[in-house]
Formats: structure tokens, C-alpha cells, sequence
């Protein structure tokens, strides 16, 4: 394969159709043939139907992507000749990486791998990945050779979840190639839709750890106002006034404490962790930072269950609490790893009858996910609020009318006229 193999009979095949993979899909389906692939049978049928439950892309937005086809069937990808992996890069019940969904997709495509194909990673993983874990398994399945008989790449997702001003073709991409003559075919792929342009790597190897640390300098980040949030509030001194005051320095970074979830920032710094412990370096600042921010949720419910026992003299045992929001950010629906779920439980250990409201979360995946029932709509008789997420539909919300019926509110986002508040981060 070289530069000139780059044309438009190109026929892609994204594996793995969530957040990353089916606006990526929409995006190659401008240029190329695309058959978008995954393996959840409800997912692909609303999917040909026009309907995108992750609320990404309109049913406009599918149904004008003519050249762009879904399947959960694998032999329906044996004519395509560039694999893009999407799937996603969890942790286990250990928070080591969990490589399952990696190896199942490079498997099956193993099984389809022909002679000078491509296959590009996505998926955030640690650097070193793609080559150790991946390539040995697409080598095994398919009985060619790597850089001989097939290729590589990596290009990690940058795709930002309910942003709709910075969209996949707004923000530059990070491309690289198994060797250097794939490195250009990559980048030139990439560069046919990219807007912003891309940036082409010298290794996979590099090109993994740019997307590791990304998300881990953020979390430290965060982490670090995390922590202050918890030193201010044993001072009884707001922390977005010391905040405020400190951002008067042309040189201060305008980072806020906040809770930490999703698929990215509260899972990459550990992906990053464990392959310097594999290599005998125990990483201080990584795994700290982690531990900060694991406990934010903790933090809100039990300054909320204080609140609360001292309003009711003690007696919190049956109080009502409402949280708003499930989803990890705002404007969003993905809800994996929210730390809304650490503030739901805590509340409901101590007896609290707690309640979560969310427009944008799919009632059906919280239920199967974490085993809460969302309310389908709000009153304003509890005792307690927790402004979790800063989803648009909230300002549409009179926070006044929980004040009147006495209870406490807890906004962890500056978004609540804070009069009305009674705490925040």
C-alpha cells in the first residue's frame, strides 16, 4: 500500500457505532463507502431507522449519509479494505484496563483481514497497545504479517460528547502509521475530512500516549481544585470566590472542581498508570489526582446529609432528596462512570428516598446500568437538591420554589443563582 492507493473506492468499515464511531461513520461517508458495524442488534435497527439514541446526530444527519450502510452481520465488511476500531476501553472491577471489546473486534476483523489492508485503532488505549495487544491477535486470526501483508494505524478520538459548536471535522486529529509510507496514507485519509487539519505522529507508540495524557493532565488538573474545594470548605471560605480572586492573575489556569466521570478523564490516567507500573515506575501525580476526584461524589452527599440533619434536628431518616442529572457533563446522554451514581447511593444508605431527574439520559440504559428509575418529571416537595449537571433544560427550572418548601440545595456546577444555594464545589 502507498500514498497512491488513497481513492475513493476506499470502502470503510467503522467497528463499533457509540459515541466515537457513528459520527466518525457520518464524517467517512461524505467521501467513501462506509458500512458501520456493531454488535448490538437494537442499536443497528434504530440506526437504520434514522434514530440515534446517543442524540449525536439528528435523524437529518443519518438519512442524508447515502453512502453509509449498518449491519451487525461480520461477513457484510468482507469487501471492505480499511477497518476503523471504536469500541470502547473500560476498566475492571480492579480499574486495570479492560481489553475485551479491543481483542473482539480485532479478532472478527482477523477473520476478514485480506492482503494490503488497513486497520486503524481508535480506541484510547496505553501506549505500546496497538502493537503488543492488538497486531498479535489480528496476525494469529488471519495468518498474514503485519507490515508485510497488512498495516496499521492509530488515531485517537477526540470527539467531545454534546459539543455541538467543536464536531468531529472542527478538531485537529492526531494520525499515525506503522511505518512511514503508512503514516502518510493514514494522515491523507484523516486529512479528507478533517477541517481542522491533523498532525501526523512519528509511531503508533506516540500517538497513543498524546491521547493518555490528554485526558490525564485534565484530571490532574481538576484534581487539584478538587482538593482545595475540600481544604475550603473545612475554612467555611466559597471556593468559587478564592477561585475568582486568584483568576485576576494573567498567568492562572481557569480549571473548577466539579465531579470527574465519563469514558475519558476518569478512565485514560489509569490506562497511563498501569503501563508505567508495568515498566517498574509507580506514578505519583496519576494516581493521586484519581484519588481526589473518586471521592467528590462521596463529598456532596455527605454535605448534604449534614445539611440536611441539621435543619431536620436529626432527623433525616425518610427525607426526600432530588439529584438533576446523571449523565457525566452536560447537554449529554452518555452516563458511564457518572458520579451521580456515587451521591444516589451514599444518599440512599442513609435513608434518604432519593429521586434523579435527567431529559437527556435513556431511562431504560440507567435502569439496566445502575438500577435507578428516573423520574419522568419534577415537583418541588424535597428536602434536599443536588444540582449534579448543568444541563441546558435546568435553567428552565425555579430553584426559588425548592427554597419555599424548605430544602437545601447543593449546586456542584455555579449554576444556581447563588442566593439560593446553600453549597456548592
Amino acid at each position: 500500500m502507498n500514498q497512491a492507493s488513497l481513492h475513493s473506492t476506499y470502502t470503510i468499515a467503522v467497528i463499533g457505532l457509540g459515541y466515537v464511531g457513528l459520527p466518525l461513520a457520518v464524517a467517512f461517508a461524505d467521501k467513501y463507502r462506509v458500512i458501520g458495524f456493531d454488535t448490538n442488534a437494537e442499536r443497528i435497527a434504530e440506526l437504520k431507522q434514522g434514530i440515534d439514541r446517543t442524540k449525536e446526530l439528528t435523524t437529518d444527519e443519518l438519512q442524508k449519509a447515502t453512502n453509509l450502510s449498518f449491519t451487525d452481520v461480520e461477513n457484510e465488511l468482507k469487501n471492505c479494505n480499511v477497518f476503523i476500531v471504536t469500541v470502547p476501553t473500560p476498566l475492571d472491577a480492579d480499574k486495570k484496563p479492560d481489553l475485551q471489546f479491543l481483542v473482539n473486534a480485532s479478532t472478527m476483523i482477523g477473520r476478514l483481514l485480506k492482503k494490503e489492508d488497513l486497520v486503524i485503532y481508535e480506541s484510547t488505549v496505553y501506549p505500546g497497545c496497538t502493537e503488543e495487544d492488538c497486531v498479535p491477535v489480528l496476525e494469529k486470526t488471519s495468518g498474514l504479517v503485519y507490515n508485510k501483508d497488512f498495516y496499521c494505524g492509530y488515531s485517537p478520538e477526540r470527539i467531545n460528547p454534546g459539543d455541538k459548536t467543536r464536531k468531529l471535522i472542527n478538531i485537529k486529529k492526531v494520525t499515525s502509521g506503522s511505518t512511514p509510507e503508512i503514516a502518510t496514507v493514514v494522515d491523507a485519509l484523516y486529512a479528507s475530512i478533517i477541517i481542522a487539519g491533523t498532525h501526523k505522529a512519528p509511531s503508533i507508540k506516540v500517538a497513543e500516549a498524546s491521547k493518555a495524557i490528554e485526558n490525564a493532565q485534565r484530571d490532574v488538573n481538576i484534581s487539584f481544585m478538587n482538593e482545595l474545594a475540600l481544604i475550603f470548605d473545612r475554612m467555611g471560605i466559597d471556593t468559587q470566590d478564592v477561585l475568582a480572586a486568584a483568576a485576576t492573575k494573567w498567568n492562572f489556569l481557569p480549571f473548577k472542581p466539579g465531579l470527574v466521570g465519563g469514558h475519558c478523564i476518569s478512565v485514560d490516567p489509569h490506562y497511563l498508570a498501569h503501563k508505567a507500573i508495568a515498566l517498574g515506575y509507580q506514578p505519583a501525580v496519576i494516581l493521586s489526582g484519581r484519588k481526589v476526584n473518586e471521592q467528590m461524589g462521596l463529598f456532596v452527599a455527605e454535605k448534604t446529609i449534614a445539611m440536611l440533619a441539621a435543619k431536620k434536628k436529626g432527623m433525616i431518616n425518610g427525607a426526600k432528596a432530588l439529584i438533576l442529572g446523571i449523565s457525566f457533563k452536560e447537554n449529554c446522554s452518555d452516563t458511564r462512570n457518572t458520579k451521580t451514581v456515587d451521591i444516589y447511593r451514599t444518599l440512599v444508605q442513609a435513608g434518604i428516598e432519593t429521586n434523579v431527574y435527567d431529559p437527556w439520559a435513556n431511562s431504560t440504559e440507567v435502569f439496566a446500568e445502575y438500577g435507578i428509575l428516573l423520574l419522568e418529571s419534577i415537583s418541588y416537595d424535597f428536602d434536599a437538591v443536588i444540582l449534579a449537571v448543568a444541563h441546558e433544560e435546568f435553567k428552565e427550572i425555579d430553584f426559588s420554589l425548592f427554597k419555599k418548601e424548605g430544602a437545601v440545595i447543593f449546586d456542584t456546577q455555579g449554576f444556581i443563582e447563588r442566593k439560593l444555594v446553600d453549597a456548592r464545589l
